[in-house]
């Protein structure tokens, strides 16, 4: 009996065994690599007793949650959402592909999805532990690291707030944003005026680009971008882990809008070609068969990808919302951004090119402002009422984002903030000699009509970027304006013997300081110095990067700035000011 069974104990090892060979030799089937988030989740639009969770994955998944609570035992089930105008192109960089020579070689869709989950039933003022799930149609599930949330502090709660701008992938944002969390720590909300990405519609811009800076990476603390810089090691800067527990509140600029789509060959090209909306109805009629923003602009993939507070007729656009002891009030103050030199053979803001005068399809039509602000347009007459609301006029703090600057020494103050006038000439036989566009500095909108509703309300701060400059002024009623906005370079400020480019002979177009004879204020603490030792009173220099901080437990706005030059260096507060109660 022994033997017997010893033996089928043999044969059954046997068998198995040349199963195993057997198998072995078949072709074998790769088991799929595990999930992964395309980014780590974020917090949006908090109110009294809830917040909204987002983050994006490459695959769409069976189901996506938030688990929160001292031992993650609470869950909210997240929404999916595809945003459909997210592609790649020829420009992209995306992975290893400029080494192994995967490029795009058109504009091509690229297939994102991202989750939102609203957090409800929260405390305000209490930290909650969280995390977010994600399932792959596989049943593979990826979870993100632990984080905090919180509903919108409550009145008195003291807060830090990072004040940034244009980050754009440049060189400074990792290390800028680095600086922020090792000089101040974990901020309570990242308020960024405008300009996010350069091409909004570039998925690799917003999440893996392969330099390692790009938006996402460098707010989450997973960038990985290498600067150089002469005489010194190169240094790689990982960003920071800033918006996974602090609220991102944003700001349209002019780079958040797209133009017309499909009719370039790459998207850089598709971004500088806005046109107006009347333009567009004038040059292609009836435009049933496509959308007509698909003829002029859009801003769809930036309201895709975020969820902010909303205005009745601005929607996510322009919007105010309450956060502690802040009334925060965003507008939308972009403009179709063009060379401002006068080459015959482009066009800009002052004229169209030689060669496409005689073809209106191929115009610029000057510097259009995407969404009005003049008196009487309804983004005005929704400011107007916001300013007189109660929970504007019951706020401690009551500050204005925007991107576009009323005041600034950068070059992006000129020409007004006001429509374009065309005028054309005509030579002896009749035909179109020259387009160009005036601006009327007595018709800038912000200064005409925005400004003096801002002073009557006794708004405290008004805070923009664009300009890529740090630089600030005060209003004779005492209003504070700060344009801090050189995260990443600078394109210099209009002082000295730097003057702006603009056209001769016209009392509209300020070649240096303000255009509107405000005077910048030096900086409180420690500003920087020229080579002849003359303190100046902004900073732009491509090796220095800045960031702003509001201290809502003293009511001040502090700067900082660091020469990525000395990069084992702490940041250096350089000035301070305090907002004044009205």
């Amino acid at each position: 009996m022994r033997g017997w069974v010893a033996s089928r104990v043999w044969l059954l090892g046997f068998l198995a065994a040349v199963t195993v060979l057997m198998l072995s030799c078949l072709p074998q089937t790769p088991s799929s690599p595990p999930p992964q988030l395309l980014t780590d989740p974020f917090l949006q639009s908090p109110t009294a007793e809830s917040v909204t969770v987002v983050w994006f994955t490459e695959f769409q998944g069976t189901e996506h949650r938030v688990e929160f609570g001292d031992d993650f035992e609470q869950r909210a089930i997240a929404t999916t959402t595809q945003p459909n105008r997210l592609r790649e192109d020829q420009q992209s960089r995306v992975g290893n592909q400029v080494e192994d020579g995967q490029v795009y070689t058109a504009p091509t869709f690229r297939t994102v999805w991202r989750h939102e989950s609203t957090v409800s039933g929260l405390t305000s003022g209490q930290r909650v532990p969280y995390r977010v799930i994600s399932i792959r149609n596989d049943g593979q599930a990826v979870s993100s690291a632990a984080f905090t949330l919180s509903a919108a502090p409550p009145s008195g709660t003291p807060l830090k707030i990072l004040l940034t701008s244009d980050h754009q992938q440049m060189p400074m944002t990792a290390a800028n944003l680095q600086k922020v969390q090792e000089t101040v720590g974990q901020v309570d909300a990242v308020w960024l005026a405008g300009d996010l990405v350069n091409i909004p519609d570039r998925a690799s811009e917003w999440f893996d680009h392969n330099q390692g800076n790009a938006f996402f990476p460098c707010l989450q603390g997973h960038a990985a971008y290498t600067l150089e810089r002469e005489g010194i090691a190169p240094r790689t800067y990982q960003g920071a882990a800033l918006i996974q527990s602090a609220p991102l509140f944003t700001a349209i600029g002019n780079h958040e809008v797209m133009g017309r789509m499909g009719l370039s060959d790459g998207l850089n090209d598709e971004f500088n070609d806005a046109i107006p909306r009347e333009a567009a109805l004038r040059i292609y009629g009836d435009v049933a068969a496509r959308s007509l923003k698909d003829y002029s602009y859009n801003t769809d993939t930036y309201e895709a990808l975020f969820t902010l507070p909303q205005s009745p007729d601005g929607g996510e656009t322009y919007y105010a919302t309450t956060f502690g002891d802040i009334r925060l009030v965003v507008l939308y103050t972009g403009n179709m951004w063009r060379v401002p030199n006068t080459d015959p053979d482009r066009s800009g803001k002052y004229q169209e090119a030689q060669d496409a005068l005689t073809q209106r399809d191929k115009w610029g039509f000057g510097q259009v402002i995407f969404e009005s602000i003049a008196q009487g347009s309804l983004q005005y007459n929704w400011l107007k009422q916001e300013l007189t609301s109660p929970e504007f006029l019951q706020a401690r703090y009551r500050v204005v984002m925007l991107h576009h600057p009323p005041h600034s020494l950068g070059d992006n103050v000129v020409p007004p903030y006001t429509d374009p006038v065309r005028v054309v000439e005509w030579d002896d036989t009749g035909a179109i000699a020259a387009v160009r566009y005036d601006y009327s500095k007595t018709d800038d909108y912000l200064i005409r009509d925005v400004m003096p509703l801002l002073e009557a309300a006794n708004v405290q701060l008004v805070f923009y970027g664009h300009s890529h400059i740090w630089n600030r002024f005060r209003t004779p009623s005492g209003v504070e304006l700060l344009e801090s906005s050189n995260v990443g370079n600078t394109y210099g400020a209009a002082w000295g013997d730097n003057p702006r480019d603009v056209p001769e002979n016209s009392s509209n177009y300020a070649a240096l300081g303000d255009p509107y004879g405000l005077e910048p204020i030096l900086p409180t603490l420690a500003p920087l110095a020229t080579d002849q030792g003359e303190l100046m009173p902004f900073v732009a220099d491509n090796n220095i990067t800045v960031f702003s901080i509001l201290d809502t437990a003293t009511g001040t706005v502090s700067s900082y700035r660091f020469d990525t030059r000395t990069p084992d260096s702490a940041a250096i507060k350089f000035d301070e000011f305090a907002l004044s109660f009205g």
